[in-house]
């Protein structure tokens, strides 16, 4: 599990979060450019979420998506996964 927690997209995606956060707690107005930036992290945070659990049934032997970053890997987790045990 710890695996997919601290993933690179997990982390990035919490701390620019962090970052939209800190802003919100300064008083700065709420601009369209601030739109925006809440809008791609939560893009980029839907993202990194999707590719955890994408990688997650590829390991488990489950079918994924053509469109996920681990589609064509799914016998190569699977076969790790088995090693592993």
């Amino acid at each position: 599990m710890r695996r997919y927690l601290f993933g690179t997209g997990l982390i990035t995606a919490i701390s620019g979060g962090a970052t939209l956060l800190r802003s919100l707690r300064n008083h700065e107005p709420f601009t369209w450019r601030t739109a925006l930036a809440w809008a791609s992290w939560a893009i980029s945070l839907a993202l990194a979420i999707g590719a955890v659990r994408d990688t997650r049934r590829a390991r488990r032997g489950h079918t994924v998506p053509g469109d996920s970053p681990v589609s064509g890997k799914e016998k190569k987790l699977v076969r790790s996964r088995v090693r592993r045990r």
